[in-house]
């Protein structure tokens, strides 16, 4: 019945057993299951490794059953945070498959591959977006990633969205926490969200992308530099990949109007993000590159955090951080 929980029919079975009969030994135990002595112990032991058995004080007792309602709350916690663990992998294996895609398009040779078009420069991306804008009939869906945007720019692509939003097009756009703190920014997200459209924000962002009626998509060439060039995608089963990853980034985003959650231990996202990195070995630079921060800002959290773990370094930082529950084991 608790396989689904992790647990096998035979330690189901003997924590079955030493819950109906608390007073008996593996002795007792072994006897009445009718199993040879080496899988109850190897029973005992996955009882123990997910914390449904503790030692008992009681003589000749080796173990006792935790009780069923503190059990499941065990088993479901462990199961949430497996959970937790997979989605963690599976976003980070979508942004990677992004990146990948934009970075090995840009060396296909031009014109024989139907399903990319590379662009070349600043001007040649804005003047394909503009195109692709005028001629979207459904949905605009984009990664907006870098932190704070220069309000010239915020103040050029109002004309563009008004043209899209008169037109009933979908606009949905995800921005980093940091631009929270950006008047600027949040004054251009005002003015969007008055016309209709949706702004979210999250900590981190995988890849700068817009996504066009679910059939074209845009990244960099470059994930360093985006002015470089771009490519355009439209094969089916890529765009395809790129929308899932755009939905579960939207999914877990927050609304510019709402404060985001604090998570395990009351950790706000960015910091839960900053540890996230710590334990991947990001440097300052980086880290603050990927939540749209100052260097300055990106090492004094850095530093909070390895504080409040008792860390002395990076990797140690996150060691504590998955022995301590505040992130998920990567198991």
């Amino acid at each position: 019945m608790l396989e689904v929980l992790g647990l096998d029919a035979e330690a189901e079975a003997i924590y079955r057993w030493m819950l109906a009969n608390p007073l008996e030994g593996i002795i007792v135990l072994v006897s009445r299951l009718g199993l040879p002595e080496e899988r109850v112990r190897a029973g005992l032991d996955r009882l123990s490794e997910l914390a449904l058995i503790q030692p008992s004080a009681r003589q000749g007792i080796g173990f006792r059953a935790v009780g069923p309602e503190t059990a499941m709350e065990v088993l479901l916690a462990r199961q949430q945070a497996e959970l937790a663990a997979q989605q963690m992998r599976v976003e980070k294996s979508r942004a990677a498959a992004a990146q990948l895609i934009a970075e090995c398009s840009s060396l296909r040779p031009r014109g024989i591959d139907s399903d990319s078009e590379q662009l070349d420069g600043l001007e040649a991306i804005r003047e394909r977006l503009a195109e692709l804008a005028q001629s979207a009939q459904v949905e605009v869906a984009t990664f907006a990633p870098g932190g704070a945007h220069r309000a010239e720019d915020l103040q050029a692509s109002r004309a563009p969205n008004s043209a899209l939003l008169d037109r009933g097009v979908r606009m949905r756009t995800v921005y980093l926490d940091s631009v929270r703190n950006h008047q600027p920014t949040l004054d251009h997200v005002g003015w969007l969200h008055s016309r209709g459209g949706q702004v979210r924000t999250v900590p981190e962002l995988p890849v700068r992308m817009i996504i066009f009626d679910r059939c074209k998509a845009v990244l960099p060439v470059d994930t360093s530099d985006a002015r470089v060039g771009g490519v355009v995608l439209s094969g089916a089963g890529t765009v395809a990949a790129l929308c899932a990853l755009f939905e579960g980034v939207w999914n877990t985003a927050t609304a510019l109007g709402s404060t985001p959650k604090c998570e395990a231990r009351g950790m706000p996202p960015q910091e839960r993000a900053v540890l996230k990195m710590l334990a991947q070995g990001y440097t300052d630079e980086a880290i603050a590159k990927r939540l749209g921060v100052s260097p300055r800002t990106a090492r004094r959290t850095a530093a909070t955090l390895m504080e409040r773990l008792d860390a002395r370094s990076r990797f140690e930082a996150g060691v504590h951080a998955v022995q301590d529950g505040w992130l998920p084991s990567s198991r």
